[in-house]
């Protein structure tokens, strides 16, 4: 179903991840430009998925972007200068991220360590460790593996929320001809007072 390899990530490894989006997203919205992850660590070059998610540090945490793929074709690092790229762009249906907002940008990066088709979403997703895929016909839609425990969501919720993303019924991903696969996800994180990474 994937090609994705199965990788974890250590915690250098994780806060390098979430460095790189940062240089991507300000290299990006800075001057237009693609970053390069240069010489990358090990893990690096597995192919594998990754999202990188923005959040504005005012008001109530407002979503800037999230953007990434769990089918992992690309090494990682390119994976996470894409994701960043496509997040800070108005390609997630926000607006474009500006300069004058970098920092007051909380960058987070989810490392895909593995996928599974599931046939019993609710006895297999584990809330805060997977993000979760809906596929019916032509509707496709996700979401990161923090925001369930975010929004106190229960699992029933979790999946009737990405069903409506996909703009499916909520009660879609109970349906047969309905794929429900979950993300098995490290997720990184900026701290809030511009500390160390933080994994989630």
């Amino acid at each position: 179903m994937s090609e994705a390899q199965t990788v974890r990530l250590t915690y250098e490894d994780g806060d390098r991840a979430v460095e790189l989006a940062r240089e991507a997203v300000e290299s990006y919205v800075l001057h237009g430009q693609r970053e390069h992850p240069g010489s990358m660590r090990d893990a690096f070059y597995a192919r594998t998925g990754a999202f990188v998610r923005l959040q504005s540090t005012r008001g109530r945490r407002r979503m800037r972007g999230c953007a990434g793929s769990y089918r992992g074709k690309e090494q990682l690092g390119h994976a996470i200068v894409d994701a960043a790229i496509k997040a800070a762009s108005s390609d997630t249906g926000g607006s474009e991220v500006e300069p004058k907002e970098l920092d007051s940008i909380l960058v987070s990066a989810c490392v895909v360590s593995n996928v599974t088709l599931t046939n019993d979403p609710v006895a297999d997703l584990e809330l805060g460790r997977h993000g979760v895929a809906i596929d019916h016909g032509e509707k496709h839609g996700w979401l990161y593996p923090t925001i369930p425990v975010e929004n106190g969501w229960s699992k029933e919720q979790f999946l009737s929320r990405v069903c409506r993303k996909a703009k499916l019924a909520p009660t879609a991903w109970q349906e047969e001809e309905t794929m429900v696969t979950l993300i098995d996800g490290q997720v990184f994180r900026e701290r809030d007072d511009g500390g160390s990474v933080e994994q989630l």
